[in-house]
């Protein structure tokens, strides 16, 4: 596989080997102190230091590690110490879409004063970003969420553990490194739910009914793309074109909701909120029952998305999303990965707050989404 050069509008190194790039990338642009910023788990793996030794030699690497699970405004203001207490001059975010979350924020915080938590969008008096922020560069090492490319932090309060989110085009990595290779040795449960999170992004944003043509096309090839090769990376983790295929359906679903999200995503972020779930897991176990609501609402949009994963009509694709779950050994229910009845009437509570099921093409109650989470339980 070559190496491909494509900016939209971040600059994208993609291809097996692309991060062995980052270092020189760095040291041409005069930077010598970059802070790794990092998951806990994976900063112990071989991954982690063969991207170290392929970092130029002259540069003086700082790690921060402290990311674990869904992140949290403490991680944010850890690595911004972090990135203080080594004199770091850039940001490189190595990980999956918390670790390359928080890199983001800690960027931000790096320069700005105050707590990450006053920077959210809907904070009653949001601090500006006014500063530049330091340079920062995105290798993922999974392909779910599309942070390398996004515009958008999501991190959760501490105290309510809601997810909250910071936005701005400063956010955006000047440069990603998307090496499939990378992704090579994560665990088939861990690839297919980012796999399914990679594919909900692009089914939602196109179903979304705001008005993005260009969204519309992107988000559309990211579910063919997703749909032909999300088996076969659970199946064989060195399947070097699904992992590719999955890398570039990952970052098109993240270019693609820019246009906005659904109902799905009000239950996934619930689910986190209050049973810690995987983001990618929660947006997979939602699927179906927001699938169902939404068909009578937006056939047209259905018919097209059965069109290009090989189903015969609406029905059929939400027929298709079961399937293709059970193949990929994703939990058949709520109940089976821990959730309980008696959450429920909490989690409908912050799924109806959540922002993204204003744009779903059915208008949602908080009785619809007690119903969703009920079937889905």
């Amino acid at each position: 596989m070559t190496i491909s050069h494509f900016s939209f509008p971040t600059t994208v190194h993609f291809g097996a080997g692309a991060s062995k790039m980052a270092g020189v990338h760095l040291r041409d642009r005069g930077l010598r102190r970059p802070l790794i910023v990092t998951d806990k788990a994976l900063a112990a793996l071989p991954v982690m230091k063969h991207f170290i030794a392929h970092l130029d030699t002259g540069l003086d690497v700082g790690i921060f590690n402290g990311v674990q699970g869904n992140p949290t405004a403490a991680q944010v203001m850890a690595g911004q110490a972090a990135y203080k207490a080594h004199r770091a001059d850039c940001v490189i975010g190595f990980g999956g879409g918390a670790a390359l979350d928080v890199a983001k924020v800690v960027a931000l915080m790096a320069v700005h004063d105050g707590h990450v938590m006053e920077y959210v969008w809907d904070h009653p008096q949001v601090k500006p970003i006014v500063d530049e922020l330091p340079y920062f560069v995105a290798v993922p090492t999974t392909s779910g969420t599309g942070s390398e490319v996004g515009r958008s932090s999501v991190v959760s309060d501490d105290a309510t553990h809601v997810k909250r989110v910071v936005f701005s085009p400063k956010l955006l990595a000047k440069v990603v490194f998307a090496d499939p290779e990378l992704t090579f040795d994560l665990p088939p449960a861990v690839t297919a739910a980012t796999g399914m999170d990679a594919l909900t992004h692009n089914i939602e944003s196109y179903l979304s009914p705001a008005y993005h043509p260009l969204c519309d096309g992107i988000a559309l090839e990211g579910v063919r793309i997703g749909a032909r090769a999300l088996a076969a990376a659970v199946k064989d983790g060195r399947n070097r074109q699904a992992r590719a295929d999955m890398m570039m359906s990952s970052m098109m679903g993240a270019i693609a909701f820019q246009k906005d999200l659904g109902a799905v995503h009000s239950c996934a972020h619930a689910l986190g909120a209050v049973c810690d779930l995987h983001h990618g897991l929660a947006n997979a176990l939602m699927l179906e029952p927001v699938m169902r609501f939404n068909l009578e609402a937006a056939e047209g949009k259905f018919a097209e998305l059965a069109h290009v994963v090989g189903a015969t009509d609406g029905a059929g694709f939400i027929r298709w999303l079961g399937e293709l779950k059970r193949a990929i050994g994703i939990a058949p229910s709520l109940s089976s990965v821990g959730v309980k009845k008696e959450q429920i009437a909490a989690m409908a509570d912050i799924a109806e707050k959540d922002i993204c099921h204003q744009t779903n093409p059915r208008p949602c109650t908080r009785a619809d989404f007690t119903r969703f989470f009920e079937q889905a339980l």
